[in-house]
């Protein structure tokens, strides 16, 4: 049963009542639905926990629901928040929209039973009257002001605005309306959401006298208490052109030991005893990293497609220094992502003699200050082309030295990389 499998994978933090929910779910399909606020073009590794949710529903024959509140995007939601976020306006909403709904359609089965709805469009032409009358009276001030994602921000320097007060009320009118239309009957979120999914409980029963369900997992930390999906340089993307799939690979690559369990069983779909089998070997020789390489290519596949995690475990292979002979154009446009990249320049190819000149491409690309930089680099050894080493006298190497003959990578030292393209024109 799908409880049990969310249960055996740590998905599970709060519920309302539990055997009650069991009881329902194995009694046939239900529908259940999770909400995302577009507040930006691309969903992160947070938002990918809930997508994953509602594909094991689906996987187990219920019919997922995401929403993407185009509504409620623009009022900005207090839970988990010390501050209130910028409101959004039409134009960007419609771009985030677009965004998260092309990798809502790559996660999710959208041609069988998965629907992907918008709150925008039952709530743009509700009026303040009727939602007052129908909605605000099954809700009191007292019981809004006891959730703690209120309470604690009533109680901050900062304070709260009404706007972002009646969140949980618009949130709650989702949960009615997906109910009363699609038979919506469990809605599904993180810890920090159990105030406005039980707001949306509370306000089927007193309006339709129905009996509605909530799920909850837990919020994700890594061990050493840094909140996952987070980097210094920010959060971790879905989209390409904000996280490469390269610096995506990566972020699970480097997973710590004490997180990689967790981590396979919550952002994989694989079998929770193919884990544990995996885990197991790990544990025998945690050197070889062996489940974080599983991690990475089962999320990176999952997001990206297996093309994209193999290109970027080769990408990785290069930048630390492996032989590149037998590498494929896709890992050489994953390190192109990472590391500077230029046409070579006219001055750097000798047409006449089918060679290149490295003295120039080193001063041209910055490996090398100046020319004399340059000619030292090569004298100590220091310079690498396609991660061999260039001899001492090597000031030039020839065209069949190419890579799918267009791309020579460049090296100076263990970690400065300067990817080459041929121009056309150049045509060696």
């Amino acid at each position: 049963m799908v409880l049990e499998e969310l249960e055996s994978r740590g998905l599970v933090q709060d519920t309302t009542d539990r055997d009650l929910l069991a009881r329902r779910l194995s009694s046939g399909p239900i529908s259940v639905y999770h909400g995302i606020d577009p507040t930006a073009s691309s969903l992160h590794l947070g938002n990918l926990i809930g997508v994953l949710v509602l594909r094991r529903f689906q996987e187990a024959g219920h019919r997922p629901i995401a929403l993407v509140g185009g509504a409620t995007g623009m009022v900005g939601d207090p839970s988990g928040r010390s501050d209130e976020r910028n409101l959004l306006d039409d134009n960007t909403l419609v771009v985030n929209l677009s965004g998260i709904r092309s990798q809502l359609e790559n996660l999710l089965d959208l041609d069988g039973e998965a629907q992907l709805v918008n709150n925008y469009d039952w709530t743009r032409d509700l009026t303040l009257i009727e939602f007052l009358r129908d909605t605000g009276k099954h809700a009191t001030v007292n019981q809004m002001a006891a959730k703690h994602s209120v309470r604690s921000r009533m109680q901050s320097e900062t304070g709260i605005s009404f706007t972002e007060f009646t969140y949980m009320l618009l949130q709650a009118y989702d949960f009615w309306w997906l109910h009363t239309h699609h038979q919506c009957e469990l809605q599904i979120g993180g810890s920090d959401q159990w105030g406005n999914i039980t707001a949306g409980v509370d306000l089927i029963r007193r309006r339709s006298g129905a009996q509605a369900h909530g799920l909850t997992w837990p919020l994700l930390t890594r061990s050493d208490g840094a909140k996952f999906g987070k980097t210094a340089e920010g959060a971790i993307w879905l989209d390409p052109n904000l996280t490469s799939t390269y610096r995506f690979h990566q972020y699970f690559v480097q997973t710590p030991d004490e997180d990689v369990e967790r981590s396979l069983l919550q952002f994989t779909m694989l079998p929770v005893g193919e884990i544990i089998e995996a885990v197991e070997a790990h544990q025998r020789d945690p050197g070889r990293r062996e489940a974080q390489s599983i991690l990475a290519n089962e999320v990176t596949s999952l997001v990206h497609g297996p093309g994209a995690a193999v290109a970027a475990e080769k990408a990785a292979r290069i930048l630390f220094g492996s032989p590149v002979e037998d590498i494929d154009e896709a890992a050489l446009e994953a390190v192109a992502a990472e590391v500077p990249s230029s046409e070579i320049p006219d001055g750097g190819f000798d047409a006449a003699a089918d060679r290149f000149d490295l003295v120039e491409l080193l001063a041209s690309t910055g490996l090398a200050k100046s020319k004399g930089d340059a000619r030292r680099g090569l004298s100590e050894g220091s310079v690498y082309v396609n991660n061999e080493r260039v001899s001492g006298d090597e000031t030039a190497v020839g065209v069949d030295r190419l890579l799918h003959g267009r791309y020579l990578l460049l090296r100076r030292g263990k970690r400065r990389y300067h990817l080459l393209r041929v121009k056309s024109q150049q045509n060696p």
